[in-house]
């Protein structure tokens, strides 16, 4: 019996990905734990093994398609002993996907067509699809993120020309066509000879309710990556459940950078370099981990039943890449040193920017830290990711005039917010947790005992 081979959920967020590509072929022979093909999500690239024996029969989804939704197939495996051109075309499609092209075909029969005639001496810089037209009945082949780009930007999917596999219609396809004013569903109206005033915008307005405020040919419209929507997603959700709470403090930084400089110049060499190279987020990170230590009512998380207390410090620390950011997690940060934190960081951070971190490798956490002090930013307010209590936020250490015993001197100061959950972290307590911070950056030699 052929073995059908899906899209894998490799987040719980993930709701659809990009297969960048196939390291097998068709005629080959896998075996359980071989690596099949490279699978592109919103945080990282992740290889997919096959878990069956077998014969590669047909790679259903070409190498490059994008937004390939969970459980749709992509590949057909022959079982061994079975005929291999039987198993290509015995492999049953997968229940998601047989749930889209039903839906798809229901829409077709219940809907008919609309044709618009396009003006005969318009240029047509965006391809048309001469392969399958809307007033002929027939379905044009295209994938669920090409479909829903065409339906925002107004874009007739049948007329455009798919270069995917067999014709089918991708996202840059779509792409194409509204950068180049391709043919629309609707023409739009023409414009009033009197510009209107903006009209305010509802929560969650549309893209045509937002783009009329704006001239014709003043902008482009660049699509929204799987990173991006998880990222707005997340964060809508956290500002609408999660009941903020700041807290704030100053904390001299003289004591901790002398440690600094004295540990990194005792390291020993390792293959010509330094065996570790600390920096002040490393021992940041440590604070914090011995800070909710020793306030263990802090490391918690929030459930509409229970409240989850944390054994461990798993301190997330946020990496920006190249459209978003991810925040890998160093596990148990209490328990480690701080040369351990930092070639940890390094080697997180690395495969951070690279997109190839495993997912166990940045999700969960009990708390994280957002460092943009070396951006220059003096301090800020970072937003909780759920389900995390609580996020510090690391401002810039500078030089300021202070009094001490009566006396102006200069320090070395960095103001550090800490946001938290007030369901699962209240003032006082989150007050003392940051107290708790604020002495281990001041008396730095009480993360070495």
């Amino acid at each position: 019996m052929p073995i059908n081979i899906t899209m894998p959920a490799l987040s719980p967020t993930m709701e659809e990905g990009n297969l960048a590509k196939w390291l097998v072929k068709e005629g080959d022979k896998v075996s359980a734990g071989d690596v099949l093909c490279e699978i592109e999500t919103d945080k990282a690239t992740m290889e997919v093994e096959a878990v069956d024996e077998g014969t590669v029969a047909k790679l259903v989804v070409a190498a490059g398609t994008e937004g390939v939704k969970v459980n749709a197939l992509i590949a057909i495996l022959a079982a061994d002993g079975e005929d291999v051109a039987a198993a290509a075309s015995g492999g049953g499609a997968a229940p998601a996907a047989k749930a889209e092209a039903a839906k798809t075909e229901v829409k077709a029969e219940a809907a008919p067509a609309k044709t618009e005639a396009a003006p005969a001496a318009a240029a047509a810089p965006a391809p048309v699809a001469a392969q399958a037209s809307a007033s002929s009945g027939a379905r044009t082949f295209s994938s669920p993120l090409a479909r829903r780009l065409a339906k925002d930007a107004g874009i007739d999917i049948s007329a455009v020309s798919g270069t995917g596999p067999h014709g089918r219609v991708i996202k840059k396809d779509v792409e194409t066509a509204v950068a180049g004013g391709g043919a629309k569903a609707v023409p739009a109206a023409a414009a009033p000879a009197t510009a209107a005033a903006p009209a305010p915008l509802a929560k969650g307005a549309s893209d045509e309710a937002v783009l009329k405020n704006f001239a014709e040919g003043s902008y482009e419209l660049v699509p929204h990556d799987g990173m991006r929507k998880v990222i707005a997603k997340r964060l809508q959700e956290s500002k609408q459940t999660i009941p903020h709470f700041y807290v704030s403090v100053d904390c001299e930084l003289d004591a901790l950078l002398a440690l600094r400089a004295q540990l990194n110049a005792a390291s020993p060499e390792k293959d010509g370099k330094p065996a570790y190279k600390l920096s002040v987020n490393d021992m940041v990170i440590k604070a914090l981990a011995l800070a909710l230590r020793d306030v263990p009512d802090a490391n918690v998380s929030w459930t509409e039943t229970n409240m989850v207390k944390h054994k461990h410090a798993d301190v997330g620390v946020a990496v920006s890449i190249p459209g978003g950011l991810i925040t890998p997690i160093v596990r148990s940060a209490e328990l480690k040193s701080l040369s351990a934190i930092s070639n940890e960081m390094k080697d997180l951070g690395a495969r951070a920017k690279s997109r190839k971190l495993k997912p166990e490798e940045f999700q969960g956490g009990t708390t994280a830290v957002s460092n943009m002090g070396m951006m220059g930013v003096k301090n800020f307010a970072a937003v909780v990711n759920p389900p995390h209590a609580t996020i510090l936020a690391i401002g810039a250490g500078e030089e300021r005039v202070i009094v001490k015993k009566g006396q102006m001197v200069v320090a070395t100061v960095m103001t550090v917010t800490l946001s938290t959950d007030h369901r699962a972290v209240d003032g006082a307590l989150g007050a003392e947790l940051l107290g708790a911070f604020k002495r281990y950056i001041e008396s730095p030699m009480g993360m070495l005992v």
